[in-house]
Parts: C-alpha cells; sequence; structure tokens
C-alpha cells in the first residue's frame, strides 16, 4: 500500500502520516530526508524527533531514497518519508542532472517493488504565483512532475489543509 500527502506548510500533513504509520500496527521506520544546515532547520529537525515515538527506527538520507527504501522495507514495516520536497532540493542543490534524473527514476521504478506499507509526504508548491527565480520555478515545475507521477503509483493521495485531509484517490 502506497499512501501519498500532499500539502503546504504547516498543513498537517507530518501529522496525518505519523498517525497514519501508527495506525498501521507496524514496526515504523522514518526515512528523514533535511539535512540540518541552519539552526531553523535544527529547530524543525527537532519539533519532529519530539513528535516522533521513541521506537520508532530512524534513517537520515537526503540524495538516495530508493536506496534507502530498498534497503529498509519489509512486509511487516511501515516506511514514512517526510519529505520528498526536501529530498528533492537536495538533488537540485547537488547541480547535477544526471543525478537528479537517476534518483527520480529509481524511486519511481523502487515504488512497484517494495514490501509492506509506505507513506510519502511531499509540499505542494504549486498552488500560488510563479516564482520569479529560475531555481525556485524549476523547483515548482519539478515537484509537480514529481508528485503526479507519485499520484498515478499510489494507492491513496491525500491533501492535507488546515490539519484536515481529504482524500483524493483511494478509499479510507
Amino acid at each position: 500500500m502506497i499512501d501519498l500527502i500532499l500539502g503546504g506548510a504547516r498543513s498537517g500533513k507530518s501529522s496525518l502520516a505519523e498517525q497514519m504509520a501508527t495506525a498501521s500496527g507496524l514496526a515504523v521506520t522514518y526515512i528523514a530526508t533535511s539535512q540540518p544546515l541552519d539552526e531553523e532547520m535544527r529547530q524543525r529537525i527537532a519539533h519532529h524527533r519530539q513528535r516522533r515515538p521513541a521506537h520508532w527506527q530512524l534513517v537520515e538520507e537526503p540524495l538516495a531514497l530508493a536506496g534507502a527504501l530498498r534497503e529498509h522495507a519489509a512486509a511487516e514495516r511501515c516506511l514514512l518519508v517526510d519529505c520528498l520536497t526536501l529530498w528533492l532540493t537536495n538533488l537540485l542543490l547537488q547541480e547535477d542532472e544526471q543525478r537528479l534524473e537517476q534518483e527520480r527514476q529509481a524511486l519511481l521504478e523502487v515504488l512497484g517493488e517494495l514490501p509492506g506499507r509506505l507513506i510519502l509526504v511531499s509540499n505542494e508548491t504549486g498552488l500560488g504565483v510563479v516564482p520569479m527565480g529560475e531555481l525556485s520555478r524549476r523547483y515548482v515545475d519539478e515537484a509537480g512532475w514529481l508528485h503526479q507521477a507519485l499520484a498515478r503509483r499510489s494507492d491513496r493521495v491525500q491533501f492535507c489543509v488546515a490539519g484536515l485531509p481529504m482524500l483524493l484517490k483511494g478509499t479510507d
């Protein structure tokens, strides 16, 4: 089962994903894609850590997400990835077009092979104005294309606004 949860900043998507992982009854591995590059991000990471159950396994992987999924997936396990747009940003900042495309393709290919439950969290960034900067526009475009590809491969897709999930695809 693959769940994709989209939403804006502070929309409640991570909390929803954590509730779903807990409710799965499976052992949970939380795959974090963020990197503590500044104080504000360190505080965000600390906030997420405080909220998560201590018995959840943590894997920090900012770039090679498909490999981490392949390594940790199991029939009796729920993998929770938070978040795909940070992963995408990490790859965009590598300034290596080939690496970005390889990692994106590897992620899309591995999805159909994974046993167990997978919950993917990502920021929906395409609802606002078109950004002025080239990198920002590229980020929004890449995120939109990634979300479309992931939604096609997901069993359930939810959009979270103000802590309220809206079912876009699948059943409850």
